[in-house]
């Protein structure tokens, strides 16, 4: 959610065609026989602007009636899912099935819904986030949505890691952008995921453009999801410095917010450029200036 926001200013100041957004493929699953790609769906929603922007997810004025139906049956409806949200889910399911890859099914999607961004999966590979807790591994979106992130963390499972391979021009991009950014997103399950798969993070160190980071972390905690709990549990500490220190060896800028001003100095002994700002995006405006003081870094 904090990409999808993020990506909603940066479009109003940055045409939609100049950008390049690799996403997070760790917390695709099958549910009732579909392939959900949920990160894939946020971002291409929001850049559609048909998003639930008051849920953060799902397509807005959406009903449920057929996983009510679902649910007389006898399903276990935790994850839920739109109406017409399920005819994305449905039509993805069948070019899949067809042969196509994920990243051209994303692209197809795209083109129908007018995006006019490059939505690139991390890889086409199966690859499956799985938590491990004190109730057992499961499914980031079990852990996450069914278990509404309870239980205390022990570790962090990629599956697939070992095999995956960074899907079609997602290495291309990042070599070839003026500025990559890191959008304020969970550390482990979102950007962490990305940077696991082959080829990623040789990229970002061996890109001519700057990259520049901003925090997901304000003031100790996440500012939405279970960042901070998964943090916790792999025994790193939930700050800003923590996050700047994941990312070390190929951010240029790191930006955080004014809560964490007495950050800075910590950081900027890591060797990177801090910038300090209000980085909670509430409205549009927000998002707006935030997606400026960005690209502003390039000059640094």
């Amino acid at each position: 959610m904090g990409a999808a926001r993020f990506l909603q200013g940066l479009v109003q100041v940055v045409p939609q065609s100049k950008v390049s957004v690799i996403v997070n493929t760790g917390d695709d699953i099958e549910l009732y026989g579909l392939h959900i790609s949920p990160d894939l769906d946020i971002i291409m929603y929001t850049l559609a602007e048909i998003v639930d922007e008051e849920k953060g997810w799902g397509l807005k004025d959406d009903t449920f009636h057929c996983l009510e139906f679902l649910k007389k049956y006898g399903f276990d409806t935790w994850f839920n899912l739109g109406d017409r949200d399920l005819a994305t889910h449905i039509h993805r399911t069948m070019l899949l099935k067809n042969g196509l890859t994920l990243s051209e099914v994303t692209n197809r999607l795209c083109h129908k819904l007018g995006v006019k961004a490059r939505i690139l999966p991390m890889t086409d590979s199966k690859f499956a986030t799985k938590i491990q807790t004190d109730e057992g591994t499961m499914h980031f979106e079990e852990y996450f949505v069914k278990k509404n992130a309870a239980g205390k963390v022990a570790d962090v499972i990629f599956e697939g890691v070992d095999v995956a391979q960074p899907a079609l021009g997602v290495v291309e991009s990042i070599l070839a952008s003026e500025l990559v950014i890191i959008c304020p997103s969970n550390p482990i399950v979102s950007v962490g995921t990305i940077l696991s798969v082959k080829g990623v993070r040789d990229a970002l160190k061996a890109t001519k453009g700057k990259v520049v980071a901003i925090s997901p972390i304000v003031g100790g905690r996440a500012i939405k999801g279970p960042a901070d709990k998964l943090m916790s549990g792999l025994g790193l500490e939930v700050s800003a410095f923590s996050v700047a220190k994941l990312y070390m060896d190929f951010v240029d800028v790191f930006i955080i917010d004014q809560v964490d001003e007495a950050e800075k100095e910590r950081i900027e002994a890591l060797g990177l450029k801090v910038m300090v700002t209000d980085t909670i995006m509430k409205t549009l405006d927000d998002k707006m200036r935030l997606a400026k003081l960005a690209l502003e870094s390039v000059n640094l």
